[in-house]
């Protein structure tokens, strides 16, 4: 461990600007969650009557926590967010604990860090030690937003340190794979596979057998029930999950080569298919994985929240007040809560088609551009490939949005016809998130550096602006940027031709000055 102290000093440098991000984000979540909760269950009774609506609902519970949970205000705000906010909180950790142990072997810059008066496993340790400060952070701010808005202070710091709690587990769990794997993709695909099994089997156990609850760091978590009976000992679990974790990454790394996992990867063919004879072949297969996991996900996303469509009248008859959170308020209850439901989802899709179209300068950056670049593909041709992925990309999650809230709706309430009505409103939102998509290209073209930054931080306001705009009273100048402010919120509004034209019309100016910025400038700066 000699050097780590410095090491960690190094990193924390290296994440001052994307780290604080993450940071605000998850006590944004806790902080508006806990405002908006008690100001419309600010009585026992509208708490009582909260309870005997949500507790019946099995979808509901599928997907926040265990109904104990609304036994008090506070513990509505955990069941509302936590399962939220704690994969947010686990991906903050595995792309901490990813990109500085795994990701840095990979393109060389471990093994400059290396060559100073460093032992083998200070990398590994300080990867894990800048993972928890960022956890104790975590656990900080998760206590200054909800005790901050007048939830109680016990309860609160219970609830900072569950949250600190799955976040650990999974720093450990991704000091492991990267370990095991010998790229970054498999590392962030495993670790994303196990956040995704957590999730569901702290649903299986939320509504059947508590033990699989148990075997999930999210349902470790909940179970220490902060405002509901503020249980500290589930925290242990956690902690020593955490410790084995972190000393079998520490065995594994002994076993292994620097640069190599422990499981090798699979030997190519000897001759290359015909598809990869093409840039946009190539694009394909580096990107065939990631597109197939969003494409998974937000199919589960839309089915959840179909599945609860054929009840959200009775729920909003039962708690009026939430209907002025829904598009067009409560007269027509279910096509708001449709048209809500699809709007974040497509915001979800944004995101998707920045980390496809930001894959471009990954592979600039990586060295691995410069190849394909001195065969005949010219620039164009090779950004032309990627984007090609990122637009169709999005387009077909968004399909998946669409087929799995249609199906998951349309068998509640006995009617096919969903699924190609949903799947259509659904694509009406596919110009706003190809608008967020160009604007990354402009960012690749004409600033390449801060490319990620800009185009994270248009998603992140084109999900403050539809989410938020209304409670947090922003002018309308501000939220006119948003190319979701533009978008007709379908089913509830018919769909007018011109902005979506609008917003193509735009898509094709920003794709074309990225590539006028490209041509522009060296490759891999």
């Amino acid at each position: 461990m000699t050097g780590a102290g410095g090491l960690l000093r190094f990193l924390l440098r290296r994440e001052r600007f994307a780290l604080p991000w993450w940071l605000l984000g998850a006590a944004l979540l806790v902080l508006i969650q806990s405002t908006q909760s008690q100001r419309l269950y600010d009585t026992p009774e509208a708490l009582a009557q909260l309870r005997q609506t949500l507790g019946g609902n099995t979808a509901v519970i599928v997907m926040s926590g265990p109904t104990r949970l609304l036994e008090s205000i506070g513990g509505e705000v955990v069941f509302e967010i936590f399962a939220f906010v704690a994969i947010l909180v686990a991906l903050m950790n595995m792309f901490l604990v990813g990109r500085h142990t795994r990701a840095d072997e990979e393109t060389g810059r471990a093994e400059l860090i290396r060559s100073a008066r460093l032992g083998r496993r200070a990398p590994l340790g300080a990867a894990l030690l800048l993972a928890g400060v960022a956890n104790l952070a975590v656990a900080v701010l998760v206590f200054a937003a909800a005790a901050g808005t007048g939830l109680p202070p016990s309860g609160s710091l219970l609830f900072g340190f569950a949250m600190a709690g799955v976040g650990v587990t999974f720093a450990g769990l991704t000091a492991v794979a990267a370990q095991v794997f010998e790229n970054t993709r498999a590392v962030y695909g495993a670790v994303g596979l196990a956040i995704g099994a957590a999730y569901a089997l702290r649903a299986a156990g939320d509504v059947g057998n508590e033990a699989l609850s148990w075997m999930s760091p999210i349902g470790w978590g909940q179970r220490t029930f902060p405002y509901a009976g503020d249980r500290w000992w589930p925290l242990l679990v956690p902690a020593v999950a955490t410790a084995l974790l972190v000393a079998v990454a520490a065995a594994l790394l002994e076993r292994r080569d620097f640069g190599a996992g422990l499981v090798p990867p699979r030997p190519g063919r000897a001759t290359a298919s015909r598809a990869l004879g093409s840039p946009l072949g190539l694009a394909w297969r580096l990107q065939r994985g990631t597109l197939i996991g969003w494409w998974f996900g937000l199919f589960l996303l839309g089915a959840a929240y179909g599945s609860i469509g054929d009840t959200i009248e009775q729920y909003i008859e039962d708690n009026p007040q939430v209907a002025e959170f829904l598009p067009g308020g409560a007269s027509d209850v279910v096509d708001a809560y449709l048209a809500l439901t699809v709007m974040v989802s497509a915001l979800i899709a944004a995101a998707y088609g920045v980390t496809s179209a930001m894959r471009v300068r990954g592979e600039e950056t990586s060295g691995r551009a410069e190849p394909v670049l001195a065969t005949a593909t010219s620039r164009a041709g090779w950004l032309a490939s990627h984007l090609s992925v990122a637009l169709v990309g999005s387009a077909l999650v968004l399909a998946a949005i669409g087929l799995g809230e249609g199906l998951a709706y349309g068998l509640t309430v006995s009617d096919a016809g969903q699924i190609p009505r949903m799947v259509a409103v659904a694509f009406v939102y596919l110009p706003a998130v190809w608008l967020v998509i160009a604007a990354a290209v402009v960012g690749i073209g004409w600033l390449p550096r801060v490319a990620a930054a800009l185009a994270w931080a248009a998603v992140g306001y084109c999900a403050v602006i539809a989410m938020f705009a209304d409670s947090l009273d922003l002018p309308g100048w501000l939220q006119s940027a948003s190319p979701f402010t533009h978008t007709p919120q379908a089913p509830l509004e018919s769909v007018a031709a011109a902005p979506l034209l609008i917003m193509g019309a735009a898509v094709v100016a920003f794709v074309a000055a990225g590539y006028a910025g490209l041509r522009r400038r060296d490759v891999g700066y």
